[in-house]
């Protein structure tokens, strides 16, 4: 299965935030270590993947944000 950028940004994050809350409950510091440079590792990727996605769009900056649309005649 091919991971879209999309699908390591999730990952990463369950990751990065599995460490906050491994650090927060006291456990031992090998496994929040590990687990802190492995989720450093996949944020450079995650970064690298985002970075290089074949994304394109025909949105501009003219047209403001989907979720509040402004026609261009205003």
């Amino acid at each position: 299965m091919k991971f879209s950028a999309m699908n390591w940004l999730a990952l990463t994050t369950l990751i990065l935030v599995t460490v906050t809350i491994f650090a927060s409950m006291n456990m031992a510091f090998n496994w929040v270590f590990y687990l802190t440079v492995f989720g450093q590792t996949m944020l450079v990727i995650t970064v690298y993947k985002v970075l290089t996605d074949d994304y394109t769009t025909d949105k501009t900056f003219k047209d403001f944000y989907e979720d509040k649309p402004i026609s261009r005649n205003e």
